[in-house]
């Protein structure tokens, strides 16, 4: 058996890409659950919204999801890797290639929605405006912006480790993660320990700077973008969600 030296990203990239959907359907988390949850907050705000648009969509589990509850579903991603599995699982939906700091579709949306803190990595409030004002320019008049954010300054926990096995595709995953403060920001390094009978361990490792921003800071963000927001605590990963509606 042999053991292959470790290859490091920065981004959700290569092998990592592919698994990701196994990590975290692994450690229990309910894409489909979620789907309707964030289906019914949207309807909430805009009864009858028809159409919903996924910002870094990662590999398109929600998208397949999402389009039990909407006649229209498209994504943005910006890692190519992730944008492949997308497609591939999403045959004939559209799936752009973009950064949610500066996209400009044909298209606009009875929702936009952007989960699992992707928003985070956002460097700063200039480009934390930048990419609420995005969400906002796509809307339909009453339109609903979703965004989960990573922790805030006053919830997140320096040294965190977080852990997980997983046994899918024939594979045994381990995945370890510590965080720690870098700045105002969570400097977040992963390493991945991937086995398969007669192939050996794989070692693959991911370091992300994830910004903290304040809860007033995304209200503001939104506010700037002409949008009336709300955050609700709790949300799919216990970090909340901010909610902003746009004018009719």
């Amino acid at each position: 058996m042999t053991t292959s030296t470790a290859q490091t990203t920065t981004g959700y990239e290569g092998g990592i890409a592919a698994l990701y959907d196994l990590i975290h359907q692994g450690k229990g988390k309910d894409y489909a659950e979620e789907a309707a949850q964030l289906a019914a907050l949207v309807t909430a705000r805009n009864p009858g919204a028809r159409t919903l648009l996924d910002v870094a969509c990662g590999t398109g589990v929600h998208l397949s999801h999402l389009a039990r509850h909407f006649s229209g579903v498209e994504g943005v991603e910006l890692s190519e890797d992730m944008l492949a599995i997308a497609r591939r699982r999403n045959p004939g939906t559209a799936i752009h290639h973009a950064d949610m700091r500066d996209f400009a579709l044909d298209g606009r949306f009875d929702a936009v929605i952007c989960m699992f803190s992707s928003i985070g990595h956002m460097a700063g409030q200039t480009e934390l405006d930048a990419a609420i004002s995005r969400f906002a320019a796509h809307l339909n008049p009453g339109g609903v912006v979703v965004v989960e954010p990573w922790w805030f300054p006053r919830t997140f926990t320096p040294g965190y480790v977080g852990a997980a096995v997983v046994e899918a595709e024939g594979r045994t995953i381990s995945r370890v993660s510590h965080s720690r403060l870098e700045g105002d920001a969570t400097r977040i390094d992963v390493h991945y320990l991937v086995a398969q009978p007669g192939r050996g361990i794989e070692h693959l490792t991911e370091s992300h700077l994830i910004t903290l921003f304040t809860q007033e800071a995304y209200e503001e963000a939104f506010r700037r973008a002409g949008l009336d927001v709300t955050f609700t605590p709790g949300g799919p990963s216990g970090r909340g969600l901010f909610t902003g509606t746009a004018p009719r």
